[in-house]
């Protein structure tokens, strides 16, 4: 440690220590603006400028290593006049509707205005970008407001590693886009939303589909269904001034009838069913590996309770509930489809069951039914208008709302959020265990995964103190475990003694790593989770902002104790999963299943 001057006061610094950081830590406020901690550290925007003794310019106290005796201030007369200046310049170039813009009361560059005490320019002429790109199904990029601040370029190439948007030409004609003059629909891009995440402003933001939902609400000839994921219940209430990870999910409940819904469902309800999908499906491919090696019978098949027509023996097999994922495989890793689970993500397994045999239930055609999906992410407003998710000509979810997009339906109708009552879903894709709420975080999937396999290959019930698998719980980037499956049922008896390794890891530079393990051949797992976001759903493309590491881990903290309240925290003792089973499923995989809740892939384009 050593000491420098700060705004007339000896402080303490560490070697490698910014400016910026040792202000934070002395609780000195230095206004930010393209500034990310831990992430995004560019000096861009310059608005973090300080003035250090002896130096002729003023520096950006983002990237400024301090020294030994530097004396800085960070509010001068010079320094103030510089940041409104910039700020000013900033302000020229951007459209000024802040009354008509959805970020209006969240907007970054805005609260700034307020701290510089700057509410207009004194600088006009010729902006310098003019378009609005709303050619994806899941993302608005609208030019006209972004600032240049990169933080989007951060998070697309160094976080996630997709580099679907970078800076494009030089000076005045500065751009954030694809490359070639792509349009974002067109371009490599996973549709992951994290740099909605981190856009200060409004130049970055979901597809607005509150719309359509507002329509088909109100027509009477139309039966309108809403699904909710697993982790819109532990962000939900932060719009509404609650903490992060408050748990909200009988308010949320409550909202949905009152904003007019007719029925009220759980995406984890078919949470549980993937698991009874996805984890027979494991099963299947570990039995027709034996098959393959020669270690079992054909019939001995039979009596592994396993669907006829057994899937490839392709390991390791990685889970498939995230479309941000999915489509960053089918772009960077096509030649390597096959080790996805075919499997649908739960809240299209849900509207292909409403569309079907719910519609079947209540007596009422599918052309007048309209499923809506409540999720934390944007991917999902790509997956429900790819083709391959389509039953008997009718999409299987119709509209996705956002966490965000949620909280603004529920503001407009004037509900009193925080004090509604707790209410339940409705029956009877209402009901789900445990294991379905921890899908909402990294590692959540895999677990719930194995405290089913684990029983169906043992026929042991797991105890409960190993419900929780430690080594793959957290934030972490890439999560590993083993097991070694032992003392096995005998018809399972070619899994005694085989050691089960295990990866997990949300964020796709993670995926990506995981997949350069298999494509050079030397991947040890038998089973791999990916979320294309990173932390999970919890962090999804399309919560509240801001997604940082606090926020993260209350949810992480909110989503465990949803899982640890819950009666039931196994799939497989879902009572209304099993009943589904057999009035209409009849086995998992099986042909009534795999027509309904599976699907198939598409190879795409890398460039």
């Amino acid at each position: 440690m050593f000491e420098l001057t700060m705004n007339s006061q000896t402080v303490t610094a560490e070697p490698g220590e910014t400016i910026l950081e040792v202000a934070v830590r002395h609780h000195i406020k230095i206004p930010t603006l393209c500034y990310l901690k831990d992430k995004h550290k560019i000096g861009s925007c310059r608005i973090c400028v300080v003035e250090v003794k002896g130096s002729k310019n003023l520096m950006a106290s983002c990237v400024t290593p301090v020294s030994k005796g530097m004396v800085i201030e960070t509010h001068s007369p010079r320094v103030r006049k510089a940041r409104k200046m910039l700020y000013e310049l900033m302000l020229s170039d951007h459209p000024a509707d802040c009354l008509h813009c959805e970020r209006t009361s969240d907007c970054e560059f805005r609260q700034l205005g307020e701290i510089l005490q700057v509410d207009q320019s004194r600088f006009t002429g010729q902006r310098s970008k003019n378009f609005n790109d709303t050619s994806s199904a899941a993302i608005v990029r609208d030019n006209n407001k972004c600032i240049l601040c990169r933080r989007c370029v951060t998070v697309c190439n160094e976080i996630q590693h997709v580099g679907a948007l970078n800076v494009q030409n030089r000076g005045f004609a500065t751009e954030i886009s694809p490359g070639s003059d792509l349009l974002l629909g067109t371009a490599v891009c996973a549709a992951c939303g994290q740099c909605t995440l981190v856009c200060p402003v409004n130049a970055l933001h979901e597809q607005d589909t509150t719309a359509d939902c507002w329509k088909a609400l109100a027509d009477p000839e139309i039966t309108v269904v809403v699904q909710t994921a697993p982790a819109v219940r532990c962000a939900l209430g932060e719009p509404f001034g609650m903490p992060a990870g408050s748990l909200v999910t009988g308010k949320m409940a409550a909202a949905l009838r009152r904003l007019g819904f007719d029925a009220v469902f759980d995406t984890n309800f078919t949470a549980d069913l993937t698991i009874l999908e996805e984890g027979y499906e494991l099963l299947g491919r570990l039995a027709a590996a034996a098959l393959e090696r020669g270690d079992i019978t054909a019939e001995h098949l039979s009596k592994l309770n396993l669907p006829e027509h057994l899937p490839d023996p392709v390991l390791p097999m990685i889970t498939s509930c995230s479309p941000g994922w999915i489509k960053y495989a089918e772009h960077f890793y096509s030649d390597y489809l096959a080790h996805l689970s075919t499997c649908k993500s739960p809240h299209m397994m849900l509207g292909a069951l409403t569309k079907t045999w719910y519609a079947d239930q209540i007596g009422i055609d599918p052309a007048k039914l309209f499923v809506v999906s409540i999720m934390p992410c944007t991917a999902k407003k790509y997956e429900v208008v790819r083709p391959e998710l389509t039953q008997d000509g009718f999409a299987n979810v119709d509209a996705v709302l956002t966490t965000r997009e949620l909280a603004r339906m529920i503001q407009e109708a004037g509900i009193d959020f925080v004090h509604l009552p707790d209410e339940d879903f409705d029956t009877p894709m209402g009901m789900s265990t445990g294991a379905a709420d921890i899908f909402g975080v990294t590692g959540g999937v895999m677990e719930a995964a194995l405290r089913t396999v684990y029983e169906v290959v043992t026929g042991r019930e797991l105890p409960f103190e190993l419900l929780h698998v430690q080594p793959i719980v957290g934030l972490d980037r890439i999560k590993s475990a083993s097991c070694t499956f032992s003392n096995v049922k005998p018809e399972w008896f070619f899994l005694e003694g085989v050691e089960a390794k295990i990866a997990v890891t949300s964020g796709l530079a993670g995926a990506s790593e995981l997949m350069e393990e298999i494509r050079a051949e030397r991947s040890p797992y038998l089973f791999i989770e990916i979320m294309g976001c990173p932390g999970g759903c919890i962090s999804g493309g399309g919560q509240p902002r801001p997604a940082d590491e606090t926020v993260r881990e209350a949810r992480l903290r909110a989503m465990y104790a949803e899982d640890e309240g819950k009666p039931i925290r196994k799939s497989h003792e879902n009572p209304d999963v099993m009943k589904l089973y057999e009035a209409f499923l009849g086995q998992p995989g099986g042909e009534v299943s795999h027509h309904l809740l599976h699907t198939h892939y598409t190879v795409r384009n890398r460039y």
